[in-house]
């Protein structure tokens, strides 16, 4: 089974050739006239004052924890050498993933606006392709390093499976590093640059949202970019090879006496690389009518990441069969799959407009700002109901499906404990195997956002103005649906 993990490099090579495929079909694409390519490099050299400030910082921060494990396994305190470089290259490529879909977001604004020109299918084509740039590199990149890792450590430094899984473990901490600075701080600079707008503009000025007149609206368009594309792809890479690398050791752990512990490393790693062909396969499907409602908008996307799972289960069967030699592991990756499929669509039901509590929120705004506060924190809260019960079920089932033992006592209770906890990270696998197409969806939505912006300002017809409101009305159901992907995914 050893040699079956080059599989993981065939996987990385897929994903980022399609990104690139998609990259170049975007810039493909006109920005536009002079006024908007003006507004989209403004946008640009705002996102990429932002990224170069944030990751100085960084690195700094970075260069002083390195030195501390350096020191520490000098110190002989940590078990070998190349637990301060995997920790080091966790956070360079959780950057990378974010860098590159930022730059790709603030190239595809301004062509989706233009775009929106000929038909709303177009501006969906160029928003939703700069967005599967993001997902696929963020896949890519993942499966990328956690294989070329596994090379490394298992024929260069001829580590042991345990050992091999203890290391790459700092990995996917070093990308957690890099996650917390990216979502967090592009998060609260999107939401200041925001309410900042909208305060001048709308409060103080009295004039419309994304007016030209107003200069904070390209902050406004830069926090999109740098907040909800550059921090949410650093976070959800963290989430996709710390599922991976979680289940690494899980696997070690509980398979190392039925000398199926390469078996249960090489498992998650497969379930991934089938994640990404099924999510390609998926992304061709996002195609919708010039009179789209937002419900047939929504039902498009819908249906290019429901059928990248449902390949992704079917496929995934025989594999894990074959691999593990039982169907408890197939069973917790499916409850994985299932899990993410329905968080997705009950985010989906609480902050679209085609459906009743958006509806009924925006009515609560007649009476003033107290009811719509009140109604909208109460209509959160209620949200996060699903979300929890899903887990919870998917928990459940995924460790009682891989073998796990509910009893507290026993011969037998420790390793039938470890088979419950690696089933639940491979459940999380499941979940995060069609990243590609989901986090495509989920980086569309900012783009959408910008566009509409660049519309508005530039100037663009009205026509144009409600094709691009559509798709930015789309994208923030579609935005919502990625952060409560990324926070089950983190539960599990």
């Amino acid at each position: 089974m050893e040699n079956l993990f080059c599989l993981g490099l065939v996987g990385a090579a897929i994903a980022l050739i399609f990104a690139l495929i998609q990259a170049k079909k975007v810039l493909g694409f006109s920005e536009g006239n002079e006024l908007m390519q003006k507004l989209a490099a403004s946008i640009r050299k705002g996102a990429n004052a932002y990224l170069k400030r944030q990751y100085t910082t960084v690195a700094k921060i970075f260069i002083i924890v390195f030195v501390i494990l350096l020191l520490l396994a000098w110190q002989g305190m940590l078990d070998n050498w190349f637990i301060p470089f995997a920790f080091l290259t966790g956070g360079i490529y959780s950057g990378l993933a974010g860098f590159i879909g930022m730059k790709i977001a603030t190239s595809a604004n301004a062509r989706t606006a233009n775009a929106a020109h000929e038909s709303l299918n177009r501006g969906l084509n160029v928003a939703f392709s700069s967005g599967a740039v993001m997902g696929f590199t963020v896949v890519g990149l993942g499966l990328l390093d956690v294989s070329i890792w596994f090379h490394i450590l298992k024929y260069i430094a001829g580590f042991e499976a345990a050992k091999i899984a203890q290391t790459m473990v700092m990995f996917g901490m070093g990308a957690s590093f890099m996650a917390l600075f990216g979502r967090v701080g592009g998060g609260i600079f999107t939401k200041a640059a925001d309410v900042g707008a909208d305060l001048v503009g709308k409060v103080e000025a009295g004039i419309p949202e994304d007016d030209p007149r107003n200069p904070a609206t390209i902050a406004d368009n830069v926090g999109d970019n740098v907040g909800d594309v550059a921090g949410m792809g650093a976070d959800l890479y963290e989430s996709y090879v710390g599922s991976i690398l979680a289940t690494f050791a899980l696997g070690a752990a509980a398979y190392g006496s039925e000398n199926l512990t390469w078996n249960a490393m090489l498992l998650p790693l497969v379930i991934a690389v089938v994640g990404v062909v099924c999510s390609v396969l998926g992304t061709f499907l996002i195609r919708t009518r010039e009179d789209a409602t937002q419900k047939s908008l929504l039902a498009t996307l819908r249906k290019g990441t429901y059928t990248a799972a449902v390949l992704a289960a079917i496929i995934g069967a025989p594999v894990t069969y074959f691999i593990m030699g039982s169907w408890g592991p197939y069973i917790a990756i499916l409850a994985g799959l299932v899990a993410g499929c329905a968080i997705g669509y009950f985010t989906e039901y609480y902050t679209s407009d085609t459906y009743k509590p958006t509806q009924n929120l925006a009515d609560s705004t007649e009476t003033g700002a107290a009811t719509t506060i009140i109604g909208g924190i109460s209509l959160g809260m209620l949200s996060t109901a699903a979300p929890i019960i899903i887990i919870g079920i998917a928990i459940i089932v995924s460790f009682l499906a891989a073998g796990g033992s509910l009893a507290t006592s026993g011969e037998n209770y420790s390793a039938l404990f470890s088979k419950g906890l690696y089933g639940i990270g491979i459940a999380a696998v499941g979940m995060l195997s069609t990243l590609g197409i989901t986090l495509a969806t989920d980086a569309y939505g900012p783009v959408a956002d910008n566009a509409g912006g660049i519309a508005e300002m530039s100037g663009l017809g009205e026509e144009v103005r409600n094709r691009t409101d559509a798709l930015d009305s789309l994208g923030n159901t579609t935005a919502a649906t990625g952060k409560g992907f990324a926070i089950g995914s983190a539960a599990l």
